[in-house]
């Protein structure tokens, strides 16, 4: 009897250090994040999985439009995620519907829109606003995203400039794919983006940030999903992106980090 005693306890101790300790049990966070915040994450999972025995698994689309590889096609055909990092407006409509929890959201960074040539191009004066907009007109061809910059650049920048007659025959919305890698191709004289979207691309000369007086500055933001298979997985990520360690990485990413209070 003292051996079949001494076994149960055995048994129970083995069975409680593999359920409460063993990392096998970690999680599987599963990311989709726009372009803006895609170079950062990259760099930043490893350093997360490092000080984490949970798995990240990351997938890409843009913030916006019916793209088939765009965040909302890709919900609105019931792919599964636990975090969405995208542009806030974007996340807010998500929260509205219902797909990203109330309360999840966290700002995580401020972007702002930026311009690029192909490397060993000639480089345009973007600086003021009357030489942004000579630039623009003097372009044969201009490139911009589909996403939350270009749809600011095309719905309100060009007819500010009073040039959206002319943008009509010169600038193409770019889906799928990076701006900047349209540019590298020699497909696009001229191309704006997220500044974090444009300088990771090889092939490119970034020229710089567009002027202040009609710049956007646009917060990306995370959610958590209605359906995640970890809160508590997913909320140690997400604070791990919003915290002082992550945010070199971020700045090295050309994006400005927030260092938010976290909602929960």
């Amino acid at each position: 009897m003292k051996i079949i005693h001494s076994l149960r306890v055995t048994t129970f101790i083995f069975l409680a250090t593999v359920f409460f300790v063993s990392p096998s049990f970690a999680a599987e966070i599963k990311v989709i994040t726009s372009g803006a915040f895609a170079e950062a994450l990259k760099d930043l999972v490893p350093e997360y999985e490092k000080q984490s025995s949970n798995k990240v698994i990351i997938s890409y689309g843009s913030s916006m439009g019916s793209a088939p590889d765009s965040i909302p096609s890709r919900l609105s055909r019931d792919e599964k995620f636990d975090v969405l990092i995208l542009a806030a407006p974007a996340l807010e409509r998500f929260i509205q519907s219902g797909a990203v929890q109330s309360g999840s959201r966290v700002d995580l960074v401020a972007s702002v829109i930026g311009a690029a040539v192909r490397a060993g191009s000639p480089r345009p004066d973007i600086s003021t606003v009357p030489a942004l907009k000579q630039a623009l007109l003097n372009a044969k061809s201009v490139a911009y995203s589909a996403s939350a910059s270009g749809t600011y650049l095309s719905t309100e920048l060009f007819p500010k400039l009073g040039i959206a007659e002319q943008m009509s025959k010169t600038a193409k919305k770019i889906y799928s794919e990076r701006v900047g890698t349209v540019i590298a191709r020699g497909d696009a004289e001229l191309g704006f983006q997220q500044v974090s979207e444009l300088i990771p691309i090889p092939g490119v000369d970034f020229i710089g940030e567009i002027p202040p007086e009609v710049q956007q500055t646009v917060l990306f933001s995370a959610g958590i999903t209605s359906n995640v298979n970890s809160q508590i997985a997913s909320r140690d990520l997400i604070a791990y992106l919003a915290s002082p360690k992550a945010a070199p990485t971020i700045q090295k990413a050309g994006l400005k980090p927030l260092l938010p209070a976290l909602p929960w």
